[in-house]
């Protein structure tokens, strides 16, 4: 018997390996927050299965999602990924993903690291959501509202409400998978041993 998934999973591979391995995971770490962030930020406007198809492409010309690195990044890389066809070649976007690595990376210096600042939002401890129906999954919250207006606030740019709560689902500080998704206990389960900043 197959597996019951998302509903936004079905038909594309990547999409079905990303749902069943990656989506939802509590993630503390630094490294695969800034990637997330990289990748949510230049879905804005298309849709994540393009962006995963071309996340290969990001890994290469983002220096691996070394947020120092792609910090340093200048004029000239800028002209480099505007002929780069691995990634979505959007000035706006790609000039917004080095500005965005100085502000992750000063918020993260001040804050002892990104994951920590983040985390805090929800006292280090997911929100477990009970869907039941797709339709009723939410594009934006209270919650990312407030975060997008900080970060917003601290520099970044493509941080708006819906691609923030979008990062959230994916690096699980929101458990939204449906609740007879396989993968909906799994996450709930990760999510109830607590995170390294429960109650920091």
């Amino acid at each position: 018997m197959e597996k019951k998934r998302c509903d936004w999973a079905a038909g594309l591979d990547l999409a079905v390996t990303y749902h069943d391995q990656e989506w939802g995971v509590p993630c503390y770490d630094d490294a695969r927050q800034f990637e997330f962030l990289v990748l949510e930020s230049a879905q804005a406007g298309l849709s994540w299965n393009l962006i995963l198809k071309k996340r290969q492409g990001y890994r290469a010309a983002f220096a691996q999602f070394n947020p120092e690195k792609v910090a340093a990044f200048g004029s000239g890389d800028v002209e480099r990924l505007m002929a780069d066809c691995g990634i979505i070649r959007n000035r706006l976007k790609i000039e917004s993903t080095i500005t965005n690595a100085r502000a992750f990376l000063e918020l993260a210096n001040k804050h002892g690291s990104f994951a920590k600042w983040l985390w805090d939002f929800v006292d280090g401890r997911p929100i477990q959501n009970q869907l039941a129906d797709f339709s009723k999954l939410a594009a934006n919250t209270v919650l990312s509202d407030t975060i997008s207006k900080q970060m917003k606030k601290l520099g970044f740019k493509f941080m708006g409400s819906t691609v923030v709560y979008s990062h959230l689902q994916a690096t699980g500080l929101v458990n939204d998978h449906l609740i007879d998704c396989f993968r909906y206990p799994v996450i709930k389960a990760m999510g109830e041993e607590g995170s390294p900043f429960s109650g920091s």
